[in-house]
């Protein structure tokens, strides 16, 4: 969406006041742990940008809060499962070979949002060292949230996704639906289902302080019923579990990771079997 775009859909700029506003009104409070997803341009225009709505959200949780992101790098992944596009057979090698070991201080995120960037990089902000997966987080409990996140479980019960679960978090969905749901791939971790499988992933890491490509199994997430799993989540929960309103102009969801996991992992088992 163009500079000419957002303003044409914002009737005044968003401020860090105003949208600090807007997010106590939905729910947010002093010392909550909170995993935000967001896409800056349903916001609407907003005066300074993504540096504004960070500073807005760390007012609402205040000092006593912690705020965490997905700071994923997709890029960082086997480029034969790349299907969005699929890549040359004959380039596979070439990337395996010569992408950069992840390092958690400098790899960028990717497609991860101009806010999930701009935490990753803010003072004091501490970032996960899962090569694919990693999440960046400032606050009280960030170490608690990130540090030791196993190569071998991404998403699962030793990931900061599990550590959220356990300090009673919260996840604000700004702008963007279930389908960008991080915390759903811990139910599927939990769920016990039929068409449950693993698969291969690789990576570029260090290992003894070289670069080498990995490749180890994870769990094949699946995220196409997560939109349906939560309008079924939505239809059925009210506050405090779930909170709906607006932040500028996009719908905003806040919800209490620890009751939509456990939704999550039971709707799962009800609900993925072959024949659906």
């Amino acid at each position: 969406m163009s500079h000419a775009d957002l303003i044409r859909r914002t009737h005044a700029p968003h401020t860090r006041a105003s949208l600090t506003r807007d997010l106590r009104a939905l729910g947010l409070s002093p010392g909550m742990n909170l995993l935000v997803h967001c896409s800056m341009r349903r916001i609407g225009f907003i005066a300074g940008g993504a540096h504004t709505l960070l500073l807005a959200i760390l007012d609402a949780i205040g000092p006593d809060g912690t705020l965490m992101v997905p700071t994923h790098t997709s890029l960082n992944t086997d480029p034969a499962r790349w299907e969005n596009p699929p890549l040359p057979a004959d380039w596979l090698k070439t990337l395996r070979d010569a992408t950069p070991a992840f390092d958690p201080l400098r790899t960028p995120s990717h497609l991860m949002g101009q806010l999930a960037e701009l935490l990753r990089t803010w003072p004091g902000a501490r970032r996960s060292s899962h090569p694919v997966g990693s999440f960046a987080a400032l606050g009280p409990a960030a170490s608690q949230l990130v540090d030791h996140h196993p190569l071998l479980n991404e998403f699962g019960d030793t990931s900061p996704l599990a550590r959220l679960y356990d300090l009673d978090g919260h996840i604000l969905l700004l702008g963007v639906g279930h389908d960008r749901n991080t915390s759903l791939h811990l139910a599927e971790h939990r769920a016990d289902f039929p068409t449950k499988t693993t698969i291969t992933e690789g990576c570029s890491m260090l290992v003894d302080g070289q670069r080498a490509w990995v490749t180890y199994p994870m769990l094949a997430l699946d995220t196409d019923d997560f939109s349906a799993l939560g309008r079924d989540f939505e239809a059925t929960h009210r506050p405090p579990d779930f909170h709906l309103a607006k932040i500028g102009n996009a719908t905003a969801r806040l919800i209490h990771q620890p009751t939509l996991v456990d939704f999550a992992t039971d709707w799962m088992e009800l609900h993925r079997h072959p024949d659906d």
